[in-house]
């Protein structure tokens, strides 16, 4: 997700004053995804001596209070899975103390900012209002297996900024949230669409067949288009990118793969200029500025048509605020989510947490007279052949087959 740093290194960048384009060449890009070199420091690809530093900030983490190694007392499961706890490593180069202040700092912000809390209590209308205004989930992967999320940035007006802005209200957010915050609720609600992708795209994906399953997915792949964007506009919403992104790049490491950014205007350099600073050399590296004719080859090469959007030369039917179009397999995993027949199946909106044999529905619902709304607290199973059972087979109150969805934030034309 685009607006969500992925790297934090101990390096600075040097040349943060130009404003020259990043010249990653795409094609050097798609071809070292195609082997397993960008597997390089992730799980079951570690050499013996990352295995080593893993053990050792394990060990530390522990000794501080901060990990639970998995034993019977938790349920055979440790406090953080070890993709998670190598997130941090690689975003310190294995470096384990500094692995351990970054992993620290983000536990201690997690807490007092009661995040978990945040996305499993958020109201659905406040969520599904923040879905429609930030980086989508597709429903669909590239090659490897990576999620792939769209952002239009045009959506970002004056007008929907401020239409959004509109329904911001501390009494949407869970008592811990309220009670501890010091975020403001536009970013609190941006990061429970990102705990959306680590406790729930992730690992549906990380359960899809792929080339190299023996390894979670950790990371998204992004298509940013900020074709139709003036210069004005892009500079009101410079406070809040960046404001995002510096707390995504310190408590989210390592959870970007590419960005391709699509319909650049000539003034692009300039702005260029302001998001690298930003971001870390390595991250810069892991983004690609296209032409409008490097784009549909530079996706083919890294995704399938079927998972690119029409607009963007490929085969799906999907545009900016559709709800993810699931290919067979993921419907497999999670068709449960979706209700309704033939081509007119709804997808459930809100949070939701995947759980290996089940789909676990959060988030609340403005019922009746209830201010604070109900909680939605349902399983759907996932069955034996991996087939998630129908929205209506499972274990849910019967009148909320589906959130309701808001009103649509209206566009300016």
């Amino acid at each position: 997700m685009p607006l969500f740093g992925s790297s934090k290194s101990t390096t600075s960048d040097t040349a943060s004053d130009h404003h020259e384009q990043p010249q990653n060449d795409p094609v050097a890009s798609a071809s070292a995804a195609a082997g397993t070199e960008w597997l390089a420091g992730h799980l079951h690809h570690l050499t013996d001596e990352q295995q080593g530093k893993l053990e050792e900030f394990k060990k530390l983490c522990g000794e501080k209070g901060y990990y639970k190694a998995a034993s019977e007392e938790n349920g055979g499961k440790a406090s953080h899975d070890d993709a998670t706890m190598l997130r941090f490593l690689r975003a310190r180069k294995f470096d384990v103390n500094a692995a351990w202040d970054q992993f620290k700092d983000t536990e201690d912000w997690r807490r007092d900012n009661a995040i978990e809390k945040l996305y499993e209590n958020i109201d659905v209308d406040s969520y599904e209002s923040a879905r429609r205004m930030y980086p989508q989930w597709t429903g669909r992967r590239d090659r490897r297996g990576i999620p792939v999320y769209v952002f239009e940035i045009k959506h970002l007006n004056s007008k929907n900024m401020a239409a959004y802005n509109e329904t911001m209200s501390t009494s949407n957010l869970p008592a811990e949230a309220q009670k501890s915050s010091t975020v403001p609720e536009r970013l609190l609600r941006l990061f429970a669409l990102y705990e959306n992708l680590l406790r729930f795209v992730m690992p549906v994906c990380s359960k899809l067949p792929r080339p190299n399953p023996e390894t979670p997915i950790v990371t998204s792949t992004n298509i940013v288009d900020v074709s139709g964007v003036g210069l004005k506009q892009f500079w009101n919403l410079k406070g809040h990118m960046q404001d995002a992104s510096v707390l995504a790049t310190a408590h989210y490491p390592e959870t970007l793969d590419r960005i391709f950014i699509i319909g650049a205007p000539s003034f692009f350099p300039t702005v260029w200029g302001w998001i690298k600073r930003w971001f870390d050399p390595g991250t810069t590296s892991k983004i690609f500025i296209l032409s409008a004719s490097d784009v549909k080859p530079t996706l083919t090469s890294f995704m399938d048509p079927s998972s690119i959007p029409k607009q963007y030369g490929g085969d799906l039917d999907w545009t900016w605020g559709d709800m993810p179009n699931l290919d067979n397999d993921t419907k497999d995993i999670i068709g449960g989510v979706e209700s309704g027949e033939g081509e007119k199946k709804e997808f459930l909106k809100g949070p939701m947490l995947f759980d290996g044999d089940k789909i676990q529905v959060l988030g609340r619902e403005k019922k009746g007279e209830e201010k604070d709304g109900i909680e939605r607290r349902w399983d759907i199973p996932v069955t034996a052949n991996g087939a998630s059972a129908p929205a209506g087979d499972s274990e849910k109150p019967s009148e909320t087959a589906t959130a309701a969805a808001p009103a649509p934030v209206q566009e300016a034309s």
